[in-house]
């Protein structure tokens, strides 16, 4: 069994497919690790696998990020490191390397992600990792800031995006939900990354962001082209994440909550967006329908000063 493994949950829609994967198993080899292509629908748009260590699940309909990621989790249980890809983004050489020399020299770290630069726009970044900011909002740090590619440290990061990042398997069995599910089958996708951070600094674990890991992503191909489900997907699963974060401090989060959504709906309908109105009441309906599964008395786990390290000033 190899101790290094990656995941690639897929609905086929990505025109980046093929050279994500051949540049994930440029990655792998050197290390003989493991490979598993989760594919949700149609099979015929899937890749063949016909290396040795590579399988493939195919699950008939689309489940989401979640359910897939955690299919895929699952054929990897007893790799010690296990990598999270999504098949529209591209690994650069190296990638693996930094990302396991990262987490190695660090017992407590849970996770790591490298600099994700935007596919069209190589001189504009994507993200180099998750924190949040002043509206409750989870956000993809240095997103459309200049990459200069200057050489950087490993920084210490809230948490990491799952478009392209490295788990320590043992920080992830510590966290997992009931059954086993590392990511929460009940967001679907989007906000999962975000929650399965929060769940790892409840734990003692950290993350970071390691500037030698780079790549490129495509941005949005694997979820699809309905805007408004997807922010619709976005906004609901935010109240859930922050209602199961915060705890009984939930009514002193509301109004961040609440304000947010009101000034996106009222600039939405100021420009003519429709898509974009309709992802705002969307995300309110579908925060009605999780928010029950979600809510819960306690303190906030992870504590608000563990948070509040990490919190950014957003532009928005």
């Amino acid at each position: 069994m190899s101790t290094v493994g990656a995941v690639v949950p897929s609905l086929g829609l990505s025109p980046l497919g093929a050279e994500a994967l051949a540049a994930l198993r440029h990655e792998l080899a050197p290390l003989r690790g493991a490979l598993v292509w989760v594919h949700q629908g149609d099979a015929s748009s899937a890749p063949a696998l016909d290396q040795p260590g590579e399988r493939r699940i195919d699950l008939p309909h689309p489940v989401g990020f979640a359910r897939a990621a955690n299919a895929g989790l699952a054929a990897l249980a007893e790799v010690e490191w296990v990598a999270l890809v999504n098949d529209d983004c591209r690994v650069e050489p190296g990638w693996l390397a930094a990302l396991l020399s990262a987490l190695a020299e660090r017992p407590r770290a849970a996770a790591a992600q490298g600099r994700i630069v935007q596919l069209e726009r190589p001189d504009r970044l994507d993200g180099r990792g998750l924190a949040w900011n002043r509206w409750h909002e989870a956000v993809q740090l240095g997103h459309g800031a200049r990459e200069d590619g200057t050489p950087a440290a490993a920084e210490e990061v809230f948490g990491v995006s799952a478009t392209a990042a490295l788990f320590r398997r043992a920080a992830l069995d510590q966290v997992a939900r009931r059954g086993a599910a590392v990511f929460d089958p009940r967001l679907g996708s989007y906000y999962e990354d975000a929650d399965l951070a929060l769940r790892l600094r409840a734990g003692g674990w950290s993350a970071w962001s390691v500037a030698a890991a780079r790549a490129a992503h495509a941005g949005s191909a694997t979820a699809g082209r309905r805007p408004a489900a997807r922010w619709a997907a976005i906004r609901g699963n935010r109240w859930a994440v922050v209602a199961g974060w915060q705890g009984r401090r939930l009514p002193l989060a509301l109004p961040r909550l609440v304000s947010r959504d009101l000034i996106d709906l009222v600039r939405a309908l100021a420009r003519g967006d429709g898509a974009a109105a309709a992802g705002v009441l969307g995300g309110w309906a579908r925060a009605v329908v999780l928010l029950p599964r979600f809510v819960r008395l306690g303190a906030p786990r992870p504590p608000l000063a563990a948070v509040d390290r990490f919190r950014v000033v957003s532009a928005r």
